[in-house]
């Protein structure tokens, strides 16, 4: 049946032994309304009402995962993180603008990826709050940038 019985035999194996391993972790699932987040504040430069909860992981470590969310009609100023962010808008309308490139106009569901080190500002521009998901590589920060 198989050319190479040992080679087999190693290959069920190992997946009878990776499919009975229990996760590391739970599957986790969350809404931006969910009651159980804790949301916290902002660094003091951006909009007052801003609140940050974190979904997953340590933000002083690598590979958290955060929602972060301005009131409506809210500017946040030109700032920059040590890491590389991963975002998905999940409410409202974010016009973000990184230096040297085009305003980008976020809307719900509308992936967007920033380098590190990379100076932008935003403008949450619906009635509504912003919220984005931001998946941060290095550990969460944020700092003011002069214009």
């Amino acid at each position: 049946m198989y050319r190479y019985p040992c080679v087999a035999a190693l290959f069920f194996c190992t997946g009878l032994a990776l499919a009975q391993t229990p996760p590391a972790e739970p599957a986790l699932t969350r809404t931006f309304e969910d009651p159980a987040l804790a949301w916290g504040p902002c660094p003091s430069f951006l909009p007052e009402g801003c609140a940050i909860a974190v979904l997953h992981g340590d933000p002083a470590k690598e590979n958290a995962d955060i929602f972060f969310k301005v009131p409506g009609k809210s500017a946040i100023d030109r700032h920059w993180h040590t890491s590389a962010e991963r975002m998905v808008l999940v409410s409202g309308e974010l016009h973000v603008t990184y230096d040297g490139q085009e305003p980008a106009i976020l809307k719900p569901g509308t992936y967007a990826y920033g380098p590190a080190k990379a100076p932008h500002k935003a403008l949450c521009a619906s009635a509504e709050p912003c919220v984005l998901f931001i998946a941060f590589e290095a550990p969460v920060d944020a700092f003011p940038s002069e214009d």
